[in-house]
């Protein structure tokens, strides 16, 4: 149950994090959000160091910054794949390839599930897809180019939740720390690649800022779960991240949800609760 709560609560911050950086990213370049979110995140995990503890070991270090160029990895494929689009087909091929593969890693390393549990992870799969599908999603036609790109970018996040379970657990917060070193030093590596093609936009600091903390609450929370519980059950919850985005839009952007996604918000709660009897 405790783990089940701290990948809801990861999911929640991570639906959050990704509804303040698309609004900042409408102001400057995504890189430029980027630049001001990755610092700040990396802060949050700092001042976290004293609290939380952090065992900088060999394993700790290596699984960190895997994690940390998957997370780099994840989030290059990710924005191009939704701006080649279309964002309501794609969006769904992402979040379910970051929860499926996760998954498969769990019940080869021996994991198992209740009956219980058997009926709610279809289920919680199922709902990612629905909670993440935007309207008009049958009528719009992706290329071959895009379903690769969506895919590469589901496995890259599914990669870095993989490589942040397999850290010791009594390594405290030094595998966010070093992933997060690591994801912000590429990120700036290709903005000096490319800061002919960011603009003179300045970006919203407070709006990206504020999404690099909660990026860091939701990896942190992700990182409790996964050494208290399941990592096929901690993934699958955790992909429920499109739900907070899609309620933000709706309270703060009025934007609408469609009958589909009600649907997939309604099969998240039976698949949570069935998920919080295993």
């Amino acid at each position: 149950m405790i783990a089940l709560l701290l990948a809801l609560g990861s999911s929640l911050a991570y639906g959050c994090a990704d509804f303040l950086g698309g609004l900042g990213a409408r102001k400057a370049h995504v890189l430029r959000t980027v630049m001001v979110a990755a610092p700040a995140s990396l802060a949050v995990e700092l001042l976290l160091w004293p609290v939380l503890g952090a065992s900088f070991s060999s394993a700790a270090f290596g699984w960190g910054a895997a994690s940390g160029v998957a997370s780099a990895a994840a989030f290059a494929l990710l924005y191009r794949t939704l701006a080649i689009g279309p964002m309501n087909v794609l969006s769904p091929v992402t979040a379910l390839v970051s929860a499926a593969l996760p998954v498969g890693v769990g019940l080869l390393q021996g994991e198992h599930l209740a009956a219980a549990g058997l009926v709610g992870l279809p289920l919680a799969l199922l709902a990612v897809v629905l909670v993440s599908a935007g309207h008009g999603a049958g009528s719009a036609h992706p290329s071959r180019t895009a379903l690769l790109l969506a895919f590469g970018a589901g496995a890259a996040i599914a990669l870095q939740l993989i490589f942040l379970h397999q850290t010791p657990s009594d390594s405290g917060v030094a595998p966010l720390i070093v992933g997060r070193a690591v994801s912000s030093a590429v990120t700036l590596i290709a903005a000096g690649l490319m800061r002919r093609k960011l603009g003179s936009e300045r970006p919203a600091y407070a709006m990206s800022a504020a999404a690099g903390v909660l990026d860091s609450v939701a990896n942190l929370l992700f990182l409790l779960a996964a050494r208290s519980g399941d990592l096929t059950v901690v993934a699958v919850i955790t992909a429920l991240y499109p739900a907070g985005t899609v309620l933000l839009a709706r309270g703060v952007l009025a934007e609408r949800i469609h009958r589909g996604q009600l649907v997939g918000l309604g099969t998240a709660a039976v698949a949570v609760s069935l998920l919080a009897l295993t």
